[in-house]
Formats: structure tokens, C-alpha cells, sequence
């Protein structure tokens, strides 16, 4: 399914309306380029899970959890990770395999290591709509 976003505040909401399909262990791949809106995609989901606490990217800290919500949610930043052993030492397999839903920003660095089963998002600017139009592509795979 390819989604078409006009700002920030329609990536997050397309993101929400997402978050209800989702189900205890779903593990959510994120790729995209520099401000494509990766983060803004995660807030809109967090928020929809049920988390009202402010969202940043784990850019140096690897992985933040929010719990409280309807599911645990881990939160993988992985775009400093330099090889998939990095990823073991964070504990990355316990957070992929529990009951909590994962979200993994640019899980491209990480491929060998994801599980088959998990949504491939893809997010891509497109300068000839105009600065804030997005492509939001999900594919679920099995």
C-alpha cells in the first residue's frame, strides 16, 4: 500500500490509522532518507498505541522502550550501528521476539539479522509535488 503525505502532521496520522492494525510481536522496518519523516512516522504511531510522553529518535542511544501504552514498544535507532554484532550486544533479539511491537529505523544497516515476518516502510521525498510531500510505502512480509 503506497500512502501520499502533505506535511509532518499527515505522516504521523497516517501512521496512527496504522498503529490499529498492528498486534503483539509486529516488528515495523523504517528506511528512508535524512528528513523524510521516519520519526515523524513513529510519533503518530507511539501516540496511537497510547503513549502521550514526548518521542525522539534513539539516535545515540540505540533503542528507547515505551511501555504503558497498549503494547511495549522498542524503538531502534540503528543508523551509527557498524555491523550486525553491535546489535546483539544491545539485546536486540530479546526486543524482536517479545510481545511488544518493534520499530526499527534504518533496518536496511541490520537486513541479515530481521525476522521474515515484519512491515518494510519505506519513506521518500517528492521535491516535484513540493518540500513536504511524502511516499509512504508499507509492505507486509510473511
Amino acid at each position: 500500500m503506497v500512502y501520499k503525505s502533505n506535511s509532518p502532521l499527515e505522516t504521523a496520522n497516517i501512521a496512527k490509522a496504522f498503529a490499529k492494525t498492528l498486534k503483539s510481536g509486529d516488528v515495523l522496518c523504517l528506511n528512508g532518507d535524512l528528513g523524510t519523516g521516519k520519526t515523524a512516522f513513529v510519533q503518530g504511531l507511539v501516540k496511537a498505541l497510547g503513549y502521550q510522553e514526548p518521542i525522539s529518535s534513539p539516535t545515540f542511544t540505540i533503542v528507547n522502550c515505551y511501555e504503558g501504552g497498549k503494547f511495549p514498544i522498542h524503538h531502534f535507532d540503528v543508523y551509527r550501528i557498524d555491523d550486525c554484532d553491535e546489535m546483539y550486544e544491545v539485546g536486540f533479539e530479546e526486543y524482536v521476539y517479545s510481545d511488544g511491537i518493534t520499530v526499527i529505523e534504518w533496518s536496511d544497516k541490520i537486513r541479515d539479522i530481521l525476522p521474515e515476518k515484519r512491515y518494510e516502510i519505506l519513506i521518500s521525498k517528492d521535491y516535484d509535488k513540493h518540500e513536504d510531500f511524502r511516499y509512504i510505502q508499507i509492505e507486509k512480509r510473511e
